[in-house]
């Protein structure tokens, strides 16, 4: 439980850290936005590697989202994903009902406006370890309701 608030303290730390600038003020959004995307990449790359590697490799890429779905997010985040979508077309929904990070924020609408730098982060890590397994994609999220979201992972084929 310790390791659960310390991870939940180190993402906020991180995420105020990037966007706020040495004087105290907002930076610039998107330059603060893309570093905590990179952070994300970086990290989710690494991770992934380390979860997998007594795995066999996966046959085709819905085995790999399935594997992202269930074995990443819950060693990550301590629950598997709560709904996997997909187009059959390299288009996939994963929607967590409880996020960790927004969770840990509110619970109403009232931050609703801050929900997207919460999750940039994850889009980072999600981009990176389907990069790692060789999946080249593009990371969205979507914010409705708090604590929920949804992450769009767009697919690109070659």
């Amino acid at each position: 439980m310790a390791d659960d608030a310390l991870f939940d303290f180190l993402h906020m730390e991180i995420v105020s850290h990037v966007t706020k600038s040495d004087a105290g003020l907002l930076q610039d959004g998107d330059e603060a936005m893309s570093k905590l995307e990179q952070i994300g990449y970086s990290t989710g790359y690494r991770f992934i590697e380390r979860l997998t590697k007594d795995l066999s490799r996966f046959k085709d890429e819905l085995e790999v989202m399935k594997a992202i779905c269930k074995d990443f997010w819950s060693a990550v985040f301590k629950k598997q994903v709560d709904n996997l979508r997909t187009n059959h077309q390299g288009v996939y929904v994963l929607q967590d009902n409880k996020f960790r990070f927004l969770a840990s924020i509110s619970n109403s609408r009232q931050y609703l406006e801050l929900a997207p730098k919460y999750l940039v982060f994850t889009c980072g890590l999600l981009r990176g370890a389907l990069a790692s397994l060789g999946l080249t994609c593009i990371v969205t999220a979507e914010v409705t309701t708090m604590p929920a979201c949804k992450f769009q992972v767009h697919l690109q084929r070659a």
